[in-house]
Order: C-alpha cells, then sequence, then structure tokens
C-alpha cells in the first residue's frame, strides 16, 4: 500500500502530545500507515507559541517542534507557492464565516504540495478540497 503524505492540522498533533481522547481512531491509524510520510507546518509551530504566550496552551511552540521531530514528522516551511494557493481556496457561500489564518495557510500548504490535510475542525467541510480527510 503506498503512503500518502499527511499535513497534520495543528490541533490533531496537539491532541496526540497530550493524549486526548478526541483523537480518533481513523486519525491515530492514518498517521500509523502514514509514518515516514508525515509533515508539520511552520504555521502550527507558530500557532503554538502564540498561544502559548497568551497562556491559552500548556506547550511552547519549541516544545511542540521537539515532538514532531521526535516522532519523525517532516517540517513543512511556508513558501510563495503556499501564499499563492490562499487565492485559490473557496468556500461555499452560505458557510460560515472561517476566519482563522493559520486554518487558510496549513490548506493551502496541503493543496500547493499533493498533501492530504489531516483535520477534525468542522470548519473545513466547506472548502470542499480533494486534499481533506476529516478524522
Amino acid at each position: 500500500m503506498r503512503q500518502k503524505q499527511l499535513l497534520l492540522d495543528t490541533h490533531i498533533i496537539l491532541w496526540m502530545i497530550m493524549g486526548d481522547e478526541r483523537l480518533s481512531q481513523k486519525a491515530r491509524d492514518l498517521i500509523k500507515e502514514n509514518l515516514g510520510s508525515i509533515y508539520y507546518s511552520i504555521a502550527s509551530m507558530w500557532e503554538v507559541q502564540i498561544k502559548y504566550a497568551l497562556k491559552k496552551l500548556p506547550i511552547s511552540g519549541i516544545e511542540f517542534m521537539h515532538y514532531c521531530e521526535q516522532s519523525g514528522y517532516h517540517k513543512l516551511t511556508i513558501d510563495d507557492s503556499h501564499v499563492i494557493e490562499l487565492a485559490g481556496l473557496k468556500r461555499d457561500e452560505s458557510a460560515p464565516a472561517h476566519n482563522d489564518p493559520f486554518d487558510r495557510i496549513l490548506l493551502s500548504q496541503a493543496k500547493a504540495e499533493g498533501f492530504t490535510f489531516l483535520t477534525h475542525d468542522p470548519f473545513f467541510r466547506a472548502y470542499n478540497e480533494p486534499c481533506l480527510v476529516e478524522a
């Protein structure tokens, strides 16, 4: 079976770190099946660091990065193709507002790289992107 290249949403990694029960068996299986082809975004590290500084998370961006590195995940930096891809993201007109810039850059990174984006966030449903997998 060919491995998928997975980009993990920030909360998926945080749930793994914290042993959160909200991490579905589907997500666990996908991650296990695709070890060696798992990516985390520098945008997630940035998001975690901001939330840590605001005292909304118990771990820093550096701790987040160390967890990802120790787990064998590959770091995905942000480049111009990812930013350009933002313009191509379309949402259903009737969808509720989705004002999280971290979410949008993560989705555009996955789309630009041809990765599968693993998330649990229902806001992504309205994008109807083939790279999305909801766990």
